[in-house]
Formats: structure tokens, sequence, C-alpha cells
């Protein structure tokens, strides 16, 4: 960070202020208004903060987009055509740009982090090169599917709105997903995928726009992290299937039709699989378990430097089955760890408080509706099984692979909004469902009323 941050940030402040308070009542209701400055204002305060413990304490990935980004933006100045070369080339090298290549140590084909260069850079275009303005329009492009990822979840179950935004916007990944990282791209990709498959798939509005945005959102988290892809899209093809049989008014037809939907949801979302693992060997289903032990190994090692922060739940012997050996522990892990004597610094100190969170109100939440009643209102709620099923697959794959708790909190951010937003809404459905007949008994005329409300 500079002196120019400190005298240009605040301008762009006011600039993105003005617009969010412009924009506000055409993405809000009388319901959510109240959240949209506040959850905004927490995914900024969360950019500028990552972005100082980084510059000040750990350095890191962030730093090294900057960096990466700053050449990109010396070429913008010594040549535009260089400069939009790089931003847009396809990974090759030409003599207009080979000068600055030779310096971009994430340049070429198939790199995952050039992706977030680009990004960068072109922030970098629009701010003078201004770190904190980067970040801060990360955070916006962050918040913008983060909102729309609630206002979906709030329309599929207002009886719980605000609960199910303390389950997008808060908990750890107001931090770790608001700055200049992958993960912020990736959060705010997959909130634009969820709420296209919604509008789109479901309620069937806006088809082509819908469609328009799905595809450029699946681009950009399959340019970063294909993984969140094999994790999401299965579970997300099941719920459009398991959603459509809703709309057959007979239930003979319905129950009939429930498995034909279910066998077409399995083969859709497998093709899915296949075809996205294909656009990158390393998660080929013959490899992904091989894959997955080298990731693991790597970050152990890491974490040797890095006292405290490693965890071990089990050898990996590079094969599917030997994951799934270990899928109860990664589980565990990925959810509900570090445990509170686990913290060894501040920031394991807050993945604790945050893991010890998650703990406590699952076994609350199982406690109050029984594990019973969980899985049957899990199976029959398209949206629960969408939750719960991707969470429980996200959570797996990242509890082997990381080995290391300080990765491991940036890594499970996509699942913590669909795993907390799950437990919301199925309290909420049980609850409902074993109050409605007391009601209906007490006063027959209060659903028409809740029903206009």
């Amino acid at each position: 960070m500079e002196l120019k941050d400190l005298y240009i940030t605040p301008i762009y402040l006011a600039i993105v202020y003005i617009i969010a308070y412009n924009l506000r009542s055409s993405v809000t209701n009388v319901y959510t208004k109240k959240y949209f400055i506040p959850a905004l204002t927490v995914k900024i305060v969360g950019a500028i903060a990552l972005g100082i413990l980084y510059h000040t304490l750990y350095g890191g990935d962030t730093n090294n987009y900057y960096r990466q980004a700053g050449i990109v933006y010396q070429a913008f100045g010594e040549s535009f055509a260089a400069g939009w070369e790089l931003v847009t080339t396809s990974g090759d090298i030409t003599p207009a740009i080979s000068k600055y290549t030779d310096q971009l140590t994430w340049f070429g084909h198939g790199s995952n982090e050039y992706f977030v260069v680009r990004v960068a850079a072109v922030f970098a275009l629009l701010s003078f090169n201004t770190y904190t303005v980067i970040a801060v329009l990360f955070a916006v492009i962050t918040f913008s599917g983060m909102w729309v990822m609630y206002i979906t979840f709030a329309k599929i179950r207002p009886q719980v709105y605000k609960e199910l935004a303390t389950a997008v916007f808060s908990a750890l990944g107001f931090f770790w997903g608001s700055g200049l990282l992958k993960d912020s791209l990736c959060i705010g990709a997959l909130g634009w995928l969820f709420y296209a498959f919604y509008r789109g798939a479901i309620e069937r509005r806006n088809i082509l726009r819908c469609t328009i945005v799905g595809a450029g959102a699946i681009g950009v988290i399959l340019s970063m992290k294909v993984y969140i892809l094999l994790a999401f899209m299965p579970p997300a093809l099941l719920w459009v299937f398991n959603e459509s049989t809703r709309n057959i008014r007979s239930t003979a037809v319905r129950w009939a039709a429930k498995p034909l939907f279910l066998g077409v949801g399995l083969l859709v979302a497998g093709y899915a699989f296949v075809k996205i693992s294909a656009a990158d060997a390393r998660f080929d289903i013959e490899n992904i378990g091989a894959q997955s032990k080298l990731t693991a190994d790597y970050l152990q090692g890491v974490s040797k430097t890095e006292q405290g922060s490693g965890y071990n739940i089990g050898a990996q012997d590079g094969t599917i089955g030997g994951m799934a050996k270990l899928a109860p522990q990664a589980l565990v892990v990925a959810l509900f760890r570090p445990f509170l004597w686990e913290a060894r610094n501040p920031t394991m100190l807050l993945s604790a408080l945050e893991a010890t969170y998650f703990l406590v109100l699952t076994l609350r939440i199982l406690w109050r509706v029984g594990l019973v009643k969980t899985f049957i209102a899990i199976s029959a709620t398209p949206v629960l099984t969408l939750c719960f099923v991707f969470s429980l697959i996200f959570a797996i794959s990242v509890g082997i692979s990381s080995g290391n708790f300080g990765t491991l909190v940036r890594y499970k951010i996509p699942l913590m909004p669909f795993y907390l937003s799950g437990l919301y809404i199925l309290q909420s459905i049980t609850v409902t469902m074993a109050n409605v007949p007391l009601r209906q008994r007490r006063n027959a005329g209060a659903a028409p009323q809740m029903a206009r409300a």
C-alpha cells in the first residue's frame, strides 16, 4: 500500500456508494432493503482489512497478484495494444508482449492465477494501479454475486430472511472471500450461477439472460477452480429436476415421475461431471485421487513453516477408495475444525470460533428437528438437497486435500453460505410442519392471512 491509497480510495468509495444507493431500490424489497448497504460495507471492510493484514504481516497471494497486475498496468502505459493483449491473450507469447511475459511468473497456458491478474490489471487501469481501490472493486464484484445468492435464498424461504442474511454475509467468508484473491471471484461467480439456475431453470423467467449469466459464471469458475463446478453442478442439476416434479398436480403421477426425473438428473449430472473434469486433466476421475494426494502433501509441507497450522487425518494412497476412507474425518475437519484448543495464532482463533459456531448450530438444529425428520425434510425439499449434498461433497474434497488450517479457511468459503442457509431453512420447514396442525385447530382462518402476507 502507498500514500495514494489514502487519497484516491475515498473518491472511489464515494462513487461505489452513490451507485449502490441508486441501485438499491431495484434489487431489494421492503424486507431485504435494510441489509443491502450493510452487506456491501462488510465486503468492502473485509477487502481492505485483508489487504492490510497481508501487507503488514503475511505477504502472499494478494501481494503477488498486485505486483503481477502492476506489470500489465505498466504495459498499458507503454503500449495500450500490448496491455490489452496481455489481458485477452490465450497464452501465446508474441514479440509485442514477450518482455512483459518474462516478468509474469503466472503467465501461460492453464494458469489459474493469471485469470486473477487479468481482472486485477483491468481494475488497475481504472484506478491508477491503487491496491486498495482494486481490492474494493473485487469486493464489489463479489458482493454482487453474494447478494443475488441471498435474494434467491430469501425468495425460496422468505420466513427466514434475517437468518439467511447472516448465513450468506457473516462468518470469515466476509474477510477471506472479499479481497484481491481467487476466492473472491469464485464465490461471486458461484452466487450468480446459483441465481441463474433458480431464475432460469426453476422459475423459467428471463431464460436467455440467465443462460448468458450462468455461462459467464461457469467460465469464471472454470478459469480458476474447476473443483467448485465438479461439486456444484451435479446437485444443482438434481435440484432442477426435483423441482420440476413439484409442478405435476397429480400426486400419483408426481410420485411415478420422480424416479424418472431423478434418473435423468443423475445422468445429466454425471455427464456434466465428466465434461467439466475433461477440461482439466488434474480433475479427471482417474487422476483426482492422485491429485488430491499431491495437493495435500504440498500443503502439509507448507504448514511446517506455519507452526501449528497443519492437520493430519490419515495417509492418502492416491486412490478414490483411499479418499472415501478419509471422508468422515475430512467432513469434520472442513466444517467443525480447528477446535478452540487447536488455535495457535489470532487468525486460527477466528477460524476456531467460526467452526465452533457451525458445530453448536448444527447440533442445536439436529436436536430440535430430530435425525429422522432431518433426513425426511432434506429428501423432500429440493433446495435442501442441493445445499447439503453440495456442502458435504465440497467439505470432503477440501478437507482431504488441504492439510493446513490456513488454506482450509479459504478453500471452504463456497460451502459456508449453502451449509448455513440449509440449516436455517431446515429448521424453518420442520418447525412449520410441526406447528401447522396446531394453528389449524386454534384458528382456521389464520392460514389465508399468512398467505397474503
